[in-house]
């Protein structure tokens, strides 16, 4: 028996890299998949469908608002029904802010962004015609977005990447809360070796190789795969609106932002010559790092 046996999945940009490892892990739990991704579907579709499950490929483009929808549509049409979707689909255009032109701003967030809203947007339609249908079925959808540390730490050169990615996890928080009745909806946030990550950033090929001194292959993306396995199964369904990092052999669990620290005025308005003074010497002292909760080198290999 796996996981999700009898389940039926849509996988965007499953063509390579986490979106394919997912889809295979996921194949192999017993779940029909709609493998999606402009380029790599087809392949990826053939090796789950070795693993004994029913596949479709669909080469649409996350962006499209009515494609979306007819990816739904294909799911339901195929397999009888949804129970999970898998937003994954990004591409990556890094520019440091002098550099970057409008359409490598709109690109990214188009993909990445507007492709989670797309997807999740049609899904939550069809989970709630289905909870008002029957009442009895509760909280049976699972939709799971895709982050990333660039949108959690925030990286130079991709202030495009990182705002669609940070807005990736509010808008999980956010719908959430929605469609609660009907669909679980939480957020990953993968670090791991793939074509994103290497052929298209060459400064991170010896970071994502590098191994633990017992020879662990921390970045392998097939690690990150059984988290997405287990939030989109049943036993994930009292998890929601909550924001997963997983890497190499660690998870961690997020929350957003927070205050950390407060100065008060008596009761009266602050004057900009006071909060120079009082910012300065009071709020911004000691305070502790925006990169706290950051995977140290020493955290991720063991030293």
């Amino acid at each position: 028996m796996g996981m999700l046996d009898g389940k039926v999945a849509i996988v965007t940009g499953a063509g390579r890299g986490l979106g394919r490892e997912e889809a295979l892990l996921m194949a192999k739990e017993g779940c029909n998949l709609v493998v999606n991704d402009i380029s790599g579907a087809e392949e990826v579709a053939k090796e789950c469908e070795k693993l004994g499950v029913k596949v479709v490929s669909n080469n649409d483009s996350v962006t499209d608002f009515k494609k979306a929808a007819e990816m739904i549509d294909q799911a339901i049409s195929e397999f009888g029904k949804l129970d999970i979707v898998v937003n994954n689909a990004g591409i990556i255009r890094d520019r440091m802010i002098f550099n970057m032109s409008e359409q490598d701003f709109d690109d990214v967030v188009a993909v990445s962004l507007k492709g989670t809203f797309n997807l999740t947007r049609h899904a939550a339609v069809y989970f709630r015609k289905m909870g008002k249908e029957d009442p009895e079925v509760k909280n049976f959808g699972r939709i799971i977005n895709t982050a990333s540390d660039s949108g959690l730490y925030g990286n130079v050169g991709q202030s495009n990447y990182g705002a669609a990615k940070s807005g990736i996890a509010t808008f999980t928080a956010i719908v959430s809360r929605e469609i609660a009745k009907y669909a679980t909806v939480n957020c990953v946030v993968p670090s791991a070796r793939t074509p994103m990550t290497t052929d298209e950033t060459p400064k991170m090929v010896e970071w994502m190789n590098t191994k633990t001194k017992d020879g662990f292959d921390i970045f392998h993306p097939a690690h990150f795969a059984p988290l997405v396995v287990f939030l989109a199964s049943d036993k994930a369904k009292k998890i929601n609106g909550e924001v997963f990092r997983g890497i190499g052999d660690k998870v961690w669990v997020y929350r957003g932002w927070r205050a950390v620290k407060m100065i008060e005025n008596d009761g009266k308005p602050f004057t900009a010559e006071g909060l120079a003074e009082r910012v300065k010497n009071e709020l911004m002292k000691d305070l502790p790092s925006k990169f706290e909760g950051a995977a140290s080198q020493d955290v991720l290999f063991g030293k």
